[in-house]
């Protein structure tokens, strides 16, 4: 199926960044979020990425203003009716993912696409709440989005090979490399990534090491590009939270117990670079 028209619902660091690959690659673009001045700070931080790109001499000036213009904003779900793909890319709450897909197979075309960039959410349980179950489908993105290469796709039980298809072959036209995943809680990504941040976070909690010294030891020992508790204040604590509470319930084992200490931050506030602290403190 050929793709003209890509709708991204949610205009926060994820959708922004999934709306300027998207426009990049020559796509029309609908960013779409609940408020007039949450997609204006969404368009404003593509602005800014593209600007960035063109001072380093990777953009031309005229791409840029090719890309921002391929690119409308909406506050009304009922504009994604002309999208033919559509990404979700909300906050990593169940009821606000069922509340949208119910929306978006109301208003969108019956050919249209319906994905989630969910980071655990089963995909079936999301596609169970549309009449087209075959077209839902997980495109999974990495934070940050014009950065990463991988994206994660995750078909539920219903996924028709179209659609899949289709999904993979825009993850390429983007520029990205695609894993695929069942349909299981947190995928393969964050099946992995989060249990090994919430150890992080449970070794701060008993006193085994600084924070500073535990995220040391992970860039410096195993060679990762960020310890595990600064990525976490980037994740956002609130969505790592929720993610292991997700592998928790969904698989029913307490090795997936979230770290006490994770869910004092969140209820405080805390909830990493966004709010300006987190595991560490930010100017923002």
């Amino acid at each position: 199926m050929e793709i003209k028209t890509f709708g991204v619902i949610g205009a926060g660091q994820m959708g922004g960044g999934i709306a300027q690959v998207a426009a990049a690659s020559g796509l029309h673009v609908i960013l779409n979020d609940i408020k007039t001045e949450f997609v204006e700070k969404g368009q404003q931080r593509i602005i800014d990425n593209l600007q960035r790109l063109v001072e380093k001499g990777r953009l031309a000036g005229d791409e840029k203003t090719k890309i921002l213009g391929r690119i409308t904003t909406s506050v009304h779900l009922e504009e994604m009716s002309s999208a033919d793909f559509v990404v979700e890319a909300a906050s990593e709450n169940e009821q606000i993912k069922f509340m949208l897909f119910e929306t978006l197979d109301r208003v969108c075309g019956d050919h249209a696409i319906l994905a989630s960039n969910t980071s655990s959410i089963p995909i079936g349980r999301i596609a169970a709440r549309t009449k087209r179950p075959d077209k839902v489908i997980g495109m999974h993105f990495m934070n940050p989005v014009p950065v990463m290469q991988l994206v994660e796709i995750i078909r539920g039980l219903a996924t028709s090979d179209e659609t899949y298809g289709t999904t993979r072959s825009l993850t390429e036209r983007f520029g990205k490399t695609s894993a695929q995943a069942n349909d299981f809680p947190g995928f393969i990504a964050n099946r992995i990534l989060l249990p090994m941040i919430n150890e992080a976070i449970f070794c701060l909690y008993h006193g085994v090491g600084k924070r500073e010294d535990i995220d040391t030891v992970m860039k410096l020992g195993m060679n990762h590009p960020m310890g595990p508790l600064a990525l976490a204040d980037l994740i956002g604590l609130d969505t790592c939270l929720a993610i292991m509470n997700t592998l928790q319930q969904g698989l029913g084992d307490p090795k997936y117990r979230p770290c006490p200490l994770l869910r004092q931050y969140v209820e405080a506030g805390w909830l990493g670079r966004k709010t300006g602290r987190g595991f560490y403190t930010y100017d923002n």
